[in-house]
C-alpha cells in the first residue's frame, strides 16, 4: 500500500508539476500571441496611413492638374472672346482700324470696306 501512495503521490506531483508549466506556457503563449497580433496592427496601421497618404497626395496632384487646364482653358476663351469682340468692333466701324490697339505678335486688323 506504501509504495502505492508513493506511485500516487509522485503522480500527484506530476500531475501538479505538468499543469504549472501547461499554465505558465500558455500564459507566455498568449502575451507572445499578443504581442505578435499588436505588432502586426501597428504595422496594418501605418501601411493604411502610409496609403492613404499616397492617396491623397495622387489626389491633390490631379486636382491641380485639372485647376491648371481649367485655367489654361478659361484663358484661351477669354483670349478669343476679346479677339472676336475687336474684330466685330472693327468689321461694324464701331472703331477704326487706325484707332485698335496694336498687341506684338497680332496680325495686321482686319480692313472692311466702309
Amino acid at each position: 500500500m506504501d509504495s502505492f501512495r508513493k506511485g500516487f503521490s509522485a503522480a500527484k506531483d506530476g500531475v501538479s508539476a505538468a499543469a504549472e508549466k501547461t499554465k505558465t506556457g500558455v500564459g507566455e503563449a498568449a502575451s507572445k500571441t499578443r504581442d505578435g497580433v499588436l505588432f502586426v496592427g501597428n504595422k496594418t496601421k501605418d501601411s493604411l496611413v502610409s496609403s492613404v497618404n499616397t492617396v491623397a497626395q495622387k489626389s491633390t496632384e490631379q486636382a491641380n492638374l485639372v485647376a491648371d487646364s481649367a485655367v489654361s482653358g478659361a484663358n484661351e476663351v477669354a483670349q478669343a472672346t476679346v479677339d472676336g469682340v475687336e474684330q466685330a468692333a472693327l468689321a461694324s466701324g464701331l472703331v477704326k482700324p487706325a484707332d485698335a490697339p496694336k498687341v506684338e505678335g497680332e496680325a495686321e486688323p482686319v480692313q472692311t470696306a466702309s
